[in-house]
């Protein structure tokens, strides 16, 4: 799942059938929901740039890419309207069915190059979509952290370790270092925008540890 980051449809759609633009993607979903189809599922699209999830680089040859009409947070960032995202999911469960593509697999662009990538953000609706089906959301809770405790840049140790280790198992590209640095903290500000987004600062605490626990626990 991708925003387009322009400011109207018409200018995304002209980009992504430019073959000068480097970029494509499958599909294209207008804010009123209509729905644009631009390269064959069977073909590769060039979506996702450099990226990673679940052990694999470059994840554009084994993905179907949806971009999401949005102006995104340099051009007017704002919510994604009811009729959109209800093709968004309609579309989703038809390629997910068809592929039988697993739910911890639909993924924001932050998740798999959350170096460089922060869409479609904090205001693309995942707990709705996963409960019409598509992808993954924490319901039931696992244990987190100590309560009341934080782990923020520039903390280190076991507790930092395990933070990653936990993020690298759910298919984040992540150091295993125990050092809490500005890299592994832009992979906690991805995650948060996906599955925590009431605040993505990037501060690992509670919620953000029990998120990430119950999703471990529904793989």
């Amino acid at each position: 799942m991708h925003y387009t980051g322009m400011q109207t449809a018409e200018e995304a759609l002209v980009r992504l059938c430019e073959l000068e633009s480097g970029v494509s993607a499958h599909y294209l979903v207008e804010e009123d929901g209509t729905v644009h189809a631009l390269v064959d599922e069977k073909d590769c699209a060039w979506h996702a740039g450099k990226s990673f999830w679940r052990g694999q680089r470059d994840v554009n040859p084994i993905s179907i890419g949806i971009e999401v009409v949005n102006p995104g947070h340099e051009c007017g960032y704002r919510a994604f309207p009811e009729a959109q995202m209800k093709s968004v999911a309609a579309l989703s469960l038809d390629i997910i069915r068809h592929h039988k593509i697993a739910p911890r697999d639909v993924v924001a662009h932050s998740d798999i190059a959350p170096q460089r990538k922060e869409d479609p953000g904090e205001l693309f609706n995942w707990q709705w979509l996963a409960r019409q089906g598509v992808g993954l959301w924490p319901g039931k809770r696992g244990r987190g952290i100590e309560k009341g405790r934080t782990l923020k840049i520039d903390d280190s140790g076991d507790a930092v370790l395990k933070m990653q280790s936990d993020l690298a198992e759910y298919g984040y590209d992540v150091a295993h270092d125990g050092v809490f640095d500005e890299a592994t903290r832009k992979v906690v500000v991805a995650f948060q925008r996906h599955f925590r987004p009431s605040d993505i600062a990037g501060a690992w605490d509670e919620a953000s540890e029990a998120a990430l626990a119950g999703l471990l626990g529904m793989r």
